[in-house]
């Protein structure tokens, strides 16, 4: 399906669907979303051959248009990633129902009580790249959170979102919930994400996952409201006082674990006295794991680094790759991550309450760790279930977007005849 005469009509419908459901899902009981999610969960768990054999087809997709080894990972599904996929799914489902949940109360001189309480934002639209797994994670904290979604996943896992989709609707099936509370976009034509972008009648939130170019493209060209963050240009800075065996442990993990996600380590901050004391254990040991090590300045004359580019500070390589230089103490790092940060996740190793407690108050990023690996910038890890993304603005959602994020809401006044004066 790529007729531009069909995508308009095609995108207006799913919205006009969407804002119908959405209607239902307002008001729909706690037990009735459980029920879609925990059907889901057992659809997909049950169908993970087919989507597996899906998923094949979407790796053939990826190799033929030269996706880096971090992105196929991405992309690639197994039986371990499909269970806990179903199990992200049935986590979100054992959270408390957020909508309605009472946020404050209080009573006025005039004889007012005032309420105010969460309401759904109505319908969510998804613009995601490569992980097919947003497409679980997304349709079910947005039918969690009360609201419709409309998913448009890459072109490179459309096969493999389009299963888990069958999957989703499954559940909704059981739970006698409308089809159309969770939609995927049935086209790779880039065509519908413009329509999505400008879909002002029937989106409420755009949120993109995905790169840069990606992020870049909805936040310069949506009509509607975006949670967005542009990069995950992740930051460990490694003070004076840090253990060596501790920060040995978690550097490798931030950078090595997974490389392709937003939490993965990109620049390793190194203290001058740490330095002094250690020596390259850190280095050495990325450059062991297979890491390219982009240096500047000392950093630079250890074998097996290569010199770093100005442009390698700042910058998301989702891959084996990292930067790294020296510091003069914390007020250095943090300088540094001020001006090549992205306001993501930053992290410092340190026996310093004190050092930690700076780095915490003098950085805005969405997510600020001490002695623990970026990697742990993830929803499921928050106790979230699963994440429709990090939000790196600030406004409404921040960090971690789960159900409870994706909810606005609204306040309930009573009065006993009450008039104002």
């Amino acid at each position: 399906m790529n007729d531009q005469d069909t995508i308009g009509p095609m995108m207006a419908k799913i919205g006009a669907d969407a804002r119908a459901a959405a209607t239902v899902l307002a008001t729909v009981g706690s037990e009735r979303k459980h029920a879609a999610l925990i059907g889901a969960a057992e659809a997909i768990w049950e169908n993970r051959m087919a989507i597996m054999d899906a998923n094949a087809e979407d790796l053939v997709y990826g190799e033929q248009k030269g996706l880096s080894p971090a992105m196929m990972d991405r992309l690639m599904l197994d039986e371990p990633r499909i269970r806990a996929m179903a199990e992200g799914l049935r986590n979100v489902a054992a959270q408390a129902d957020p909508v309605g949940a009472v946020m404050d109360q209080w009573d006025m001189p005039s004889g007012l009580n005032i309420r105010r309480v969460r309401t759904p934002l109505g319908v969510i639209g998804v613009i995601y790249e490569s992980r097919p797994n947003v497409t679980a994670d997304a349709g079910a904290l947005c039918l969690q959170s009360g609201n419709a979604v409309i998913l448009r996943g890459g072109s490179e896992s459309f096969h493999s979102s389009t299963a888990i989709h069958q999957c989703l609707l499954t559940g909704l099936k059981q739970a006698g919930l409308p089809a159309a509370s969770i939609q995927l976009v049935p086209t790779r034509d880039r065509a519908a994400v413009s329509a999505m972008l400008t879909a002002t009648d029937h989106i409420d939130v755009i949120v993109p996952r995905g790169g840069k170019g990606l992020v870049g493209l909805v936040q310069r060209e949506a009509r509607v409201p975006v949670f967005a963050h542009l990069e995950g240009i992740c930051h460990i800075y490694v003070g004076a006082t840090a253990d060596p065996a501790m920060a040995l442990e978690i550097v490798l993990n931030a950078k090595t674990r997974r490389t392709g996600i937003c939490g993965a380590m990109e620049c390793l901050l190194i203290d001058w006295r740490f330095y002094t004391q250690h020596g390259s254990i850190l280095i050495d040991a990325l450059l062991k794991a297979g890491v390219e090590v982009r240096a500047e300045g000392d950093l630079a004359k250890i074998a097996g680094t290569t010199p770093a580019n100005p442009d390698d500070f700042g910058k998301e390589f989702l891959d084996m790759i990292c930067a790294a230089k020296l510091v003069d103490g914390v007020d250095a790092a943090i300088d540094h991550i001020r001006t090549f940060g992205s306001n993501h996740t930053d992290a410092i190793i340190t026996a310093d309450d004190q050092a930690a407690a700076h780095f915490f108050s003098q950085l805005d990023s969405a997510i600020l760790m001490h002695n623990a690996s970026t990697q742990f910038a993830d929803g499921g890890e928050f106790g979230m279930g699963a994440e429709i993304g990090i939000a790196t603005g600030k406004l409404h959602a921040r960090g971690p977007v789960g159900a409870v994020q994706l909810t606005s809401f609204k306040y309930l006044v009573t009065g006993d005849g009450t008039v104002r004066d």
